[in-house]
């Protein structure tokens, strides 16, 4: 290894991930023995279950987390196959576990891997379980034997019953376009469809560990195919999982590729409309309002977390929430999982859908509610000037954006701005470029427009 574990090995948002040659299975098993040793530190029973996706490498990372876990005595459980991430974590959250490790770079370009740690609760590590992590990190030589417990199953099968027992929908006549971007989504989250009793016209549901070359994120772009399969009307509604299928995008014949913003207001009625009656809904703070006028509606509250579906699982539980989300397509759903999950969701909506269609529906929610666009830009700034460049946005509050009253400031991730009409400015920094982004929320595209000049003429003076 060319550096110590503790200098090399950082976890982001959602995990560590690294590209190329930085993925070395020395960090990986530095990773395996801080897990258990943290475990140990807290006297936690329970084995640790270890998962992984499709991509390459992944099942060799994840048997040397295993005999590095299970060297300390502690039972192990390893995916007897590449599993979603969501399967792992709803494994742990009703196993014996203490834990969980997941080997997956999610929609990362198919040289990148990573590992993410899932706690006991089925939820993603906060930093507090992650900081203590990078402390104990440590060179770790692969054990010649086990003195745990080392045994293999398919988590997917118990995960399949569950998913059957928690949506019971029949989705007999209606036909579903599913792409796997050839994540561990294929035969998982097709065959619970189709056990259903939908009709699956599959698409990249055969492994391939470079995803035909593009990365395996379910956004416009890498969606051409579902796009026209639903299009021409050869299917009813499209499903598109992301490499690890924690998220899902959705396709429907009037609009195509659905803004995952409208997704969760979609999302969070229909739960509401199934008897759920009590329970708020939380969203990033670059997640849309629109889901808020849904939850006002009913007399339930909005719970505002900063970026990282992390957040949105430690608020989902602590508030009772009904569902929780993010902009870029990831939803958790609060009696299922504190953790997003693709496959559920795509049953769940499916059944929504059966019902009435996903297309009226959102033509109701726009007709009491209003449309809403979102927009952003990213503005270049060095990261050392990020923290800085904010910070002096406290003391520079505008009574007014673009003709509009200032109503609140917030600085729960970023620095973001409400007017008066509820439309929103939001400047925030990338975690993964020398750039700040600025987002804006309105009811029409020349006032996304509008609000996205201001606040670029805002922070003007500041990156000169």
């Amino acid at each position: 290894m060319n550096s110590a574990p503790r200098d090399a090995i950082e976890f982001g948002t959602d995990g560590w991930r690294a590209a190329g040659d930085a993925f070395t299975m020395a960090r990986v098993r530095a990773i395996g023995a801080a897990v258990a040793e943290l475990l140990d530190a807290r006297e936690t029973d329970g084995s640790v279950a270890i998962g992984y996706d499709a991509r390459d490498r992944s099942r060799e990372a994840a048997e040397q987390l295993a005999a590095v876990v299970a060297a300390t005595g502690r039972p192990v459980t390893l995916s007897a196959r590449d599993c979603p991430t969501p399967v792992l974590a709803w494994t742990v959250r009703t196993g014996p576990h203490a834990g969980g490790l997941m080997v997956t770079a999610s929609h990362n370009p198919p040289e990148y891997n990573g590992v993410k740690y899932i706690t006991g609760e089925g939820a993603p590590a906060l930093p507090a379980v992650t900081d203590e992590l990078e402390r104990r990190l440590a060179p770790t030589s692969l054990p010649d034997d086990p003195a745990g417990e080392l045994t293999e199953t398919d988590f997917t099968d118990a995960y399949a019953d569950h998913a059957h027992s928690f949506v019971e929908t029949d989705l007999s006549g209606l036909s579903i376009g599913y792409d796997a971007m050839h994540g561990s989504g294929r035969g998982v989250t097709d065959s619970i469809l189709a056990d259903a009793g939908a009709d699956l016209t599959r698409l990249r549901c055969q492994r391939d560990p470079n995803f035909g070359g593009v990365s395996p994120e379910p956004v416009p772009e890498y969606a051409d195919e579902l796009v026209e399969l639903v299009d021409s009307g050869a299917v009813s509604l499209g499903f598109i999982n992301d490499g690890d299928a924690d998220r899902l995008a959705v396709v429907t014949p009037e609009r195509g590729f659905l803004d995952p913003n409208v997704l969760l207001a979609v999302l969070y009625e229909y739960l509401l409309d199934q008897g759920e009656t009590a329970g708020g809904v939380v969203r990033t703070v670059s997640t849309s309002s629109l889901v808020d006028r849904v939850a006002h509606e009913a007399g339930q509250e909005v719970h505002e977390t900063a970026v990282g579906f992390k957040w949105v699982a430690e608020a989902m539980e602590s508030h009772g929430a009904l569902a929780g989300g993010e902009e870029s397509g990831g939803y958790g759903i609060g009696r299922h999982l504190p953790n997003k999950d693709g496959i559920v969701l795509a049953l769940l909506l499916a059944a929504a859908h059966v019902e009435r269609s996903l297309d009226d529906r959102i033509d109701a929610l726009f007709e009491r509610h209003g449309q809403i666009i979102q927009s952003r830009r990213s503005l270049d700034c060095p990261d050392d000037r990020k923290a800085a460049v904010l910070a002096e946005l406290d003391d520079r509050v505008p009574d007014s954006v673009a003709g509009e009253t200032v109503a609140g400031v917030q600085t729960v991730d970023g620095f973001k701005i409400t007017l008066s009409d509820d439309s929103w400015l939001l400047v925030r920094p990338s975690g993964t470029e020398p750039k700040l982004r600025v987002y804006a929320e309105a009811q029409s595209d020349e006032r996304v427009s509008e609000l996205l000049d201001a606040g670029e003429d805002f922070l003007s003076p500041l990156l000169e």
